[in-house]
């Protein structure tokens, strides 16, 4: 079966059983400064999941893009992946347990036709907070799933959440399906590491609420999440050995092929270095062909994408690759998704001229790094010392790119060792730092709601229809970014705004703000949004239902929220800065002053 197969298999499953199909949403998540992009099928759904109507209904199904940056240097074995998809099925209070897990039976066994003797599967074990989840273990020894096949967890396996420091959250239930391999020891079970058993489904059953006090409660309202990982499954079903040996990503490896004239497995090292190639280029093309896509940069998401691109040229030059190249590699993979994700296709121009431009600056990088790398040498030569220390190697890393062999190759041709140990304490450290880093963002919250942000999530709806009135109509939404602090509102514009054009914006949001216009919510398809003048920084299927948000006579766009009930309790806006973001973007930061 392939990728394209189970997409519609999976989401036409789940229509046949009252699920609503909703379009997935961005990579760039709006107005969260909580994480860099979007990480699973759930993380657009949260504010849903904490209340919210939905307007398609309260059972949703979807096909959404994702981006886990975590293990960005652990990719380039068999296995890890920056960029994938994820099918995904909710219920908003509709359904719970045994309708999840039966579904999910039924889909593996009938609609795949994966063999019910090689499932297994893992429930919450327990502890002193909540019971075992005994429920979900009944339902599927009832589905023909023996107990020996049940494997009860702790915590850390079979447990979600909260988002934040209170919130819903609940045990899960994986699937596995078992390799057929032998054990690796006597404590092997799903989950272990050792390729017997392979994860294919995670359903989410969020039962409880953690309160303040760390108590945990029953809700009322229990939701489901599921998750399906596309690239896995897809492996799983064509009997691979790895997601690389699909025709996910076996046209990206002809291409590097083609490029370089290695053959694909011939070579453990160059292996890993097409690998990288290829999810680097997939992911990035990924980022920057986004709706809200940006060009690479030394901030945020900005950054990340500089990381992959540059971590892919090096790897090519490992491949004995000359030249730019990432640009044809960018127009396999927009032909192997367009059709999905048209999106990619609209904005190939912007994908190629910027991984045209970054390759051209990481050249430049690489001179100025083997410039950097003459003067480390030309010191040392007054000393004694020839080992290059760790951290000297790692800043060559790290600020021009230098791979740790491209140094001690450099090293050894003039005489001189490396202190690789301590190269990779340095690494290690500078992961443990990043890891962290995300993992407090993603922590502190999916979603601020706070009063302070809900204003200035209003004003950026106000803003918008201003610097079109001021600037002209073709103005358009590219990004935005909201703490309680400033908003961050990236736009299309080939020039700077004058202090004259951003002093109109200024007057005419303040202007909206003290008529106190009331802003007001309406369900309609996107078709009669674009109808009636609504701003929409998506696309939507044909005639899905979506939220409108009007602000009185002033501003009216498609959004899911949060905004003030009215507009004279949001303070005075101000603009602090305007700027260029990339080329043909500038953006705009700006307070509201109580």
């Amino acid at each position: 079966m392939t990728a394209n197969e189970l997409r519609k298999k999976y989401i036409d499953f789940f229509v046949s059983k009252g699920h609503a199909h909703i379009s997935g949403a961005s990579l760039i998540p709006e107005n969260d400064p909580t994480v860099l992009f979007t990480t699973a099928g759930m993380h657009p759904l949260v504010p849903y999941i904490l209340g919210q109507e939905h307007p398609a209904g309260n059972m949703l199904t979807d096909y959404q893009k994702c981006i886990r940056t975590g293990d960005i240097d652990s990719v380039g074995d068999s296995h890890h992946l920056t960029f994938f998809e994820m099918l995904g099925n909710w219920s908003l209070g509709a359904y719970f347990k045994k309708e999840a897990i039966s579904w999910s039976y039924e889909f593996m066994t009938k609609e795949l036709g994966l063999d019910p003797d090689s499932i297994s599967v893992t429930v919450f074990a327990g502890d002193d907070e909540v019971p075992a989840d005994e429920e979900s273990a009944s339902i599927w020894q009832s589905l023909g799933i023996p107990r020996e096949r049940i494997y009860f967890l702790p915590r850390e396996d079979n447990w979600w959440g909260p988002a934040g420091e209170t919130g819903p959250c609940g045990p899960d239930t994986e699937m596995f399906i078992d390799t057929g391999k032998p054990k690796c020891g006597l404590d092997c079970r799903p989950g272990c590491h050792c390729g017997k058993y392979i994860e294919i489904w995670n359903d989410v059953l969020m039962q409880y609420r953690k309160n303040a006090d760390g108590t945990f409660v029953e809700m009322e309202r229990k939701c489901i999440d599921t998750g399906m990982g596309l690239e896995r499954t897809t492996a799983m079903l064509e009997g691979k050995k790895s997601v690389y040996e699909t025709e996910l990503f076996t046209p990206l490896i002809q291409a590097v092929g083609k490029l370089s004239g290695y053959t694909y497995l011939s070579d453990e090292k160059k292996d890993n270095s097409v690998r990288i190639i290829c999810d680097h280029i997939k992911a990035s093309v990924f980022i920057m062909g986004d709706v809200r896509g940006m060009a690479p940069s030394n901030v945020g998401q900005g950054y990340i994408l500089r990381r992959l691109i540059r971590r892919a040229v090096r790897h090519g030059r490992n491949l004995g690759i000359e030249g730019g190249f990432l640009s044809g590699l960018a127009e396999v993979v927009i032909g192997m998704y367009r059709d999905f994700y048209p999106e990619l296709s609209e904005r190939r121009d912007f994908v190629i001229e910027n991984l045209n431009a970054e390759e051209a600056k990481f050249s430049e990088a690489l001179s100025k790094g083997e410039k950097e790398f003459d003067k480390v040498i030309t010191g040392m030569l007054r000393g004694s010392s020839r080992t290059i220390g760790g951290r000297v190697a790692f800043k060559l890393y790290d600020t021009y790119g230098f791979p740790i062999e491209l140094t001690m190759e450099l090293a050894a041709e003039r005489g001189f060792d490396v202190d690789v140990k301590g190269f990779e304490e340095a690494f290690q450290k500078h992961q443990e730092v990043s890891r962290a880093g995300a993992e407090q963002q993603f922590k502190g919250g999916l979603a601020d709601n706070s009063e302070m942000t809900t204003a200035l999530h209003t004003a950026t709806h106000l803003m918008h229809q201003a610097l079109c009135d001021v600037l002209g109509g073709y103005v358009k939404q590219l990004g935005s970014n909201i703490t309680a602090e400033r908003l961050r509102f990236d736009f299309n514009h080939d020039r700077p705004v004058t202090p004259e054009e951003l002093k109109k914006i200024e007057d005419i949001v303040n202007t909206q703000i003290q008529r106190d216009l009331p802003v007001t919510c309406d369900v309609m398809s996107l078709e009669e949004a674009h109808q009636k003048g609504a701003f929409a920084q998506f696309d939507a299927k044909y005639g899905e239902q979506v939220k409108v948000y009007s602000i009185g006579d002033y501003s009216k766009e498609v959004c899911g929220g949060p905004h003030v009930e009215h507009t004279g309790t949001m303070g005075h806006f101000r603009i602090v800065k305007e700027q260029s973001s990339s080329a043909g973007v500038r953006r705009i930061k700006a307070v509201l002053e109580k």
